[in-house]
């Protein structure tokens, strides 16, 4: 028993080294699953500031205000890898290919996205009323993204 630990031990340790190579391999299935992780990380800070902004979740300015900074350094991380040929349009994916063939229109977007949510962080942490109305700007930047480069 004393000689199946070390063997267990080097195995999951050839595992750990073994997951990230094998998943650098497929860099069409790296660019899908980083902006499908990245769209969950703002649903689920989103789900915080608008749980509050409709009354669902009591106002905190603290909680909201650490929402609201999440979503800020989430729109400011570069996307690059994101949206490469082969990742979009395909099953399984909402992305639409005219993301690449209208790359300025996206990346004025991706801006809109940034200047909402630095609003958003600014007035999260007054009152209830400030957050509501920051919501709106941040709701409208991501609509109009999903509204031309998402399928329904």
């Amino acid at each position: 028993m004393r000689h199946i630990r070390p063997i267990l031990a080097a195995l999951a340790a050839c595992a750990v080294v073994a997951l990230p190579v094998a998943a650098q391999q497929d860099p069409i299935q790296n660019a899908i699953g980083a902006r499908k992780a990245h769209m969950q990380l703002y649903a689920h800070n989103l789900g915080v500031v608008g749980g509050m902004a409709q009354g669902a979740i009591a106002f905190d300015a603290a909680v909201a205000t650490r929402a609201a900074q999440n979503l800020e350094r989430l729109a400011n991380i570069d996307e690059t890898s994101y949206w490469i040929e082969g990742s979009l349009g395909i099953e399984g994916t909402k992305a639409l290919p005219v993301i690449l063939e209208t790359p300025d229109d996206f990346l004025a977007k991706q801006d809109g996205m940034k200047t909402a949510a630095a609003a958003l962080v600014a007035a999260a942490g007054t009152d209830l009323a400030a957050l509501q109305g920051a919501m709106g700007a941040l709701g409208g930047a991501c609509g109009s993204c999903h509204q031309a480069y998402r399928s329904r």
